[in-house]
């Protein structure tokens, strides 16, 4: 395959693992959160904490997504097998 196709495929993929993971993520903080912390909070303070789940989901994706490629890099020499994602200027 080429490294245009090989670069597409790696963003898709990354694309659709970051989705996983967040919502995975997503889950596991609330099945802690409803088994553990919803009772002791009062019920004004139960709605906030939803989206502030939703925003800890999305940061533990982006620490996992961080981890997952730094080991990639380390394994694979990107620049051999993906092309860049944006081309350069043409001067002229």
């Amino acid at each position: 395959m080429s490294k245009k196709i090989n670069t597409v495929l790696f963003i898709l993929g990354a694309t659709l693992f970051n989705i996983f993971v967040t919502v995975l993520a997503f889950l596991l903080l609330l099945f802690v959160y409803g088994h553990f912390f919803m009772n002791l909070l009062p019920d004004e303070t139960q709605a906030w904490s939803f989206p502030l789940l939703f925003i800890a989901a999305i940061l533990i994706s982006f620490f996992v997504y961080r981890f997952a490629l730094g080991l990639l890099m380390k394994k694979i020499e990107m620049e051999r097998y993906f092309g860049p994602l944006f081309s350069g200027r043409r001067k002229g």
